[in-house]
């Protein structure tokens, strides 16, 4: 919504996911992959704040390059480093374990192919101000090979399946509140709904925060978690 917004959840973010860092390093290095989530949110939103100033001060360098950084969380990150942690955290002997390293690699291919092109032309990174809000909804490179739905559809999935399917329940959990952050950001937020929908889903992961600081998988796993 502004600059201002994005550096304070930055802040808020950052400050946050580096305190839970260190209890996951402490407690489980199992819940280190999530632990990181929130922090990376915050380096994600502190990007879209220089986009802010790149649009505001009419610069298009500043513009490129922190819509790059935000990009790289948003179609790259996200869809590799959700199934991982779900992976990280299952038991060993679960037979989910091999499904979910292989969405993470389908996400990796998934995600270069989305990332990836922006880079080779500033042309590729289109970015508008609608409704006082930044929208990135023009700069799709796979719109040249499949309909935006589809799409959408599969970067979901990738997000919102590997939690939905862990062996742990308040995983599943988070699995609902990023189904809750989809719902709210298409039916209220289509104008900009790629940037709404990362700072929604930024302020989700204090939910992992919450399950880290709990040791919620100690109920279910205490051979892993004690």
């Amino acid at each position: 919504m502004s600059a201002g917004v994005s550096f304070a959840a930055s802040v808020f973010l950052g400050v946050g996911g580096s305190a839970i860092t260190r209890i996951a390093w402490r407690r489980n290095l199992r819940y280190l992959p999530l632990a990181l989530m929130p922090l990376f949110a915050g380096i994600q939103q502190f990007s879209e704040g220089y986009v802010w100033l790149g649009m505001t001060g009419e610069n298009p360098i500043t513009v490129f390059f922190g819509a790059m950084g935000f990009m790289f969380f948003t179609w790259f990150m996200w869809p590799v480093w959700i199934p991982f942690c779900v992976f990280v955290l299952e038991p060993d002997d679960s037979r989910r374990k091999p499904w979910f390293l292989a969405l993470s690699l389908t996400g990796l291919l998934f995600g270069l192919l989305l990332y990836i092109p922006h880079g080779f032309t500033s042309d590729m990174v289109v970015v508008e101000i609608i409704n006082n809000s930044l929208a990135y909804e023009k700069s799709m490179w796979l719109d040249f090979m499949m309909p935006r739905w589809l799409t959408n559809t599969i970067y979901v999935a990738l997000i919102i399946i590997p939690p939905a399917l862990s062996h742990y329940r308040h995983v599943h959990h988070f699995a609902l509140t990023l189904v809750a952050v989809v719902v709210v950001d298409f039916a209220l937020l289509q104008f900009a709904y790629i940037s709404f929908f990362c700072l929604l889903a930024g302020l989700a992961t204090l939910h992992l925060v919450y399950i880290i600081l709990t040791n919620k998988c100690a109920q279910e796993c205490p051979e892993l978690f004690p």
